[in-house]
């Protein structure tokens, strides 16, 4: 049954990390700005461990404190909300030069902490593991439940590197730089929205 469990993982994982979201949309950008798929490395890396640490801690049962204190959950919607927006203002102001990559592209610093926070920092995506992933590995004991974490972990570490590929295959497409800031444009806008929904149903807390 343990190969079941694995595609368990797979589809289940698959399913929750392909709607369009900050998250994915920051590392598809920073693959694009990159002047090469190396340099968006960190962002990919930090994306994929964060992931892994959440998907763990759902596992084990350990993030389930989110769900029942109440004031832990408003605390991390506000910082979200603030996030979410001020990442918003940075990318909408963010002005693409394809000539010149190397000067405009975050630092890898920069990128693993954006990268961090606009995945630790998601209310969404930390409910959306530990309700889906956490709730479904109760199904599971022993290897079948380590084949199932594994197989959730593999597919996020997968979707990240191809997100940023994707992003870098855009991003040499662009010669003018249109594209990309258009693409900025575009997640400003998703960024700000998931931060109003998000506010709205913080006040509903």
């Amino acid at each position: 049954m343990v190969a079941e469990a694995i595609l368990h993982g797979f589809v289940l994982a698959f399913g929750l990390i392909l709607p369009l979201g900050a998250q994915n949309v920051f590392v598809f950008n920073q693959g694009a700005s990159q002047p090469t798929l190396w340099r968006a490395a960190p962002v990919i890396v930090t994306a994929a461990v964060c992931d892994a640490i959440l998907i763990l801690l759902a596992v084990l049962g350990v993030s389930l404190i989110v769900l029942t204190v109440t004031w832990l959950k408003t605390v991390l919607y506000i910082i979200g909300v603030c996030f979410l927006l001020y990442m918003g203002y940075l990318t909408w102001r963010s002005r693409p030069d394809p000539e010149n990559r190397e000067k405009e592209s975050f630092s890898a610093k920069k990128q693993m902490m954006f990268a961090a926070s606009v995945s630790l920092l998601n209310p969404h995506a930390i409910l959306d593991t530990i309700g889906v992933i956490g709730t479904s590995s109760l199904s599971y004991a022993g290897t079948e439940k380590w084949g199932f974490t594994l197989a959730c972990i593999l597919v996020s570490c997968l979707w990240f590197f191809g997100l940023a590929l994707a992003g870098r295959i855009t991003g040499k497409l662009d010669r003018s730089g249109s594209l990309l800031r258009t693409l900025n444009i575009v997640s400003a806008l998703i960024m700000w929205g998931v931060a109003v929904y998000m506010a709205s149903q913080l006040i509903s807390l």
